[in-house]
């Protein structure tokens, strides 16, 4: 995944879509109903004490994913979804470089998607996992 190619167009219709994904640069590689892969660089702008990456942007860069690829596997008839619990294991501390995500459906229900998002570092060293519910909505 690390030597994957940015998908520029992806990337920027993203951003515009969700602005949260563009002030944290999140880079799409791929996505998919299958899985959603993509990178966020390492910013002292985004980092706690000591220049390591803040948790709370880890997790909403895992959220940002889990989010897309809930949609991508929105059941016929739903409009949206949204987050209803986030479990995040913390591994190690990010002081450079990119961090690197996929995103995988575990379960794509009527009422709910739940899906795993593993992040890793340059290295390919886990940096953290997020499990997330998100509930389906209908219009």
């Amino acid at each position: 995944m690390h030597d994957a190619a940015i998908d520029q167009a992806l990337t920027a219709e993203l951003q515009e879509r969700m602005p949260l994904v563009g002030t944290l640069g999140i880079e799409f590689y791929a996505a998919a109903p299958d899985a959603v892969r993509a990178r966020m660089a390492w910013k002292p702008e985004r980092c706690t004490t000591d220049g390591i990456l803040h948790g709370g942007a880890i997790m909403a860069f895992a959220d940002s994913l889990g989010g897309f690829l809930a949609f991508l596997n929105l059941p016929e008839g739903a409009m949206a979804t949204t987050t209803i619990e986030s479990k995040t294991n913390f591994f190690r501390a990010v002081r450079g470089g990119h961090v690197h995500a996929e995103a995988t459906a575990l379960h794509a229900g009527r009422s709910t998607i739940v899906i795993d998002t593993d992040l890793s570092d340059d290295a390919g060293k886990r940096v953290a996992r997020v499990t997330q519910t998100q509930a389906v909505l209908r219009g």
